[in-house]
């Protein structure tokens, strides 16, 4: 399923406003991830497409048609959220049967419907069992059956992996993905956890205040952010920051520990970049130690103080004082590194990024080479204003999208 959210605006009767001016195309079949601290209006999202939540403004559509109206029961929806909701009398069998009975299904029906998704989640040698001997995985996965088995066309995963250890996440999102891939229904998946969102998402959406700050690929957010917001929070450790001032085609720190030329932009951009305030902005993995890199004019030469490092076996993160700026780099597991150490490293001048501290957006230029410098204004959705306009829209404009349409599947009356 195809769905698009249109200018939506949450706003709560106490004048809270959640989620502004939200727009989102998400195509068949995707694997969207909106992932943000807590309280960035992810969940809130969420609950908007389920239809738990009312949009205060704006259209939600389903392949083309407004569907703002629905019950959440006539949306085609499954829901799969933190709490497995599993019914402890019952068996895996029972629980993942229930909603089937519940419709009036066959038994023989009902028999073929849950060993095919017992298959699908691997969970056929514990049909019989209770879900109290059922491992975390294990019971989160019965949760996804009783999803799957109603054939819905969109799944809402809402931070489904929380409750579990650090080794069952990993092995769940290997088959969350698997299983969006043999299921093939559009997926919604929220989660605060950066590093699910870069290993699931064909897209993610990463949010704050309620607002979207950047949609893209994974590759996309990690090493093209839009925002200083993005740069971070995509990655772990996040990027290092450096602020400071444009002048005379030099970058100069506000601590006055760094002065050096920059070559990244030509002078036309440069005198536009004058005595503009600068963060400038590195990976932690873009950090090279290497002595024979000294005087390489691509590379920019930093010195810091050891103050707490951290084996990881692969890698080492190294926490360092340079000048007076806190920086995390990666070090290679071989490199002997002690504490109080002055460690130099060499960053090289194409992997840096500059921002413009006053926007907090990325440097860019438009195709006439002007500085684009405007900062986005968040619109006000005045909810007292709107509500005859907004919150007593027509509801003959909501169209019914049942299995006639685009082969959405009724919540409610489970498609038999």
């Amino acid at each position: 399923m195809a769905l698009e959210l249109k200018n939506i605006y949450k706003v709560y009767p106490n004048g809270y406003q959640a989620i502004s001016d939200f727009n989102l195309e998400i195509k068949d079949k995707e694997f969207i991830v909106l992932v943000g601290p807590s309280g960035c209006g992810k969940s809130t999202t969420l609950r908007m497409i389920a239809g738990l939540e009312e949009i205060t403004h704006g259209d939600f559509l389903i392949n083309g048609k407004k569907v703002n109206k629905l019950s959440p029961k006539d949306r085609g929806i499954a829901m799969v959220f933190q709490s497995y909701a599993l019914y402890p009398t019952l068996t895996v069998y029972e629980n993942m049967a229930f909603a089937l009975d519940l419709a009036g299904f066959d038994e023989d029906v009902i028999e073929n419907k849950v060993k095919k998704t017992a298959r699908i989640l691997g969970l056929t040698p514990y049909l019989d069992r209770l879900p109290r001997a059922l491992s975390g995985g294990q019971r989160q996965r019965v949760a996804l059956g009783r999803a799957i088995i109603r054939n819905a066309s969109i799944f809402l995963m809402d931070e489904p992996l929380s409750n579990l250890d650090a080794r069952q996440r990993v092995s769940m999102r290997s088959e969350l993905l698997r299983i969006h891939r043999e299921v093939g229904s559009t997926t919604i998946y929220v989660t605060h956890d950066q590093i699910e969102a870069m290993t699931m998402a064909s897209r993610i959406v990463c949010m704050d205040v309620g607002v979207i700050k950047q949609v893209g690929t994974p590759e996309e957010l990690y090493f093209h952010p839009k925002n200083l917001f993005v740069a971070g929070f995509i990655g772990d450790p996040p990027m290092n920051f450096i602020t400071g001032k444009i002048e005379n085609k030099h970058f100069t720190s506000f601590d006055g520990y760094y002065n050096f030329i920059v070559d990244e932009f030509n002078d036309e951009q440069l005198a536009q970049l004058e005595g503009k305030n600068i963060t400038l902005a590195y990976r932690p993995e873009a950090a090279v130690i290497d002595s024979n890199l000294e005087g390489d004019r691509d590379y920019l030469k930093m010195t810091g103080k050891v103050e707490v490092y951290e084996m990881l076996g692969d890698l080492q993160n190294v926490y360092l004082n340079v000048g007076e700026e806190k920086t995390i780099i990666k070090a290679k597991p071989e490199i002997k590194i002690e504490i109080d150490d002055e460690l130099v490293y060499y960053i090289k001048k194409t992997d840096f990024h500059f921002f413009l501290t006053d926007t907090t957006n990325v440097v860019e230029f438009d195709e006439n080479g002007k500085l684009v410098e405007e900062e986005k204004q968040e619109v006000l959705c005045d909810e007292a204003s709107k509500e005859t306009d907004i919150l007593n829209d027509d509801e003959s404009n909501d169209v019914k999208v049942d299995s006639e349409d685009n082969d959405i599947d009724d919540l409610g009356k489970i498609d038999k």
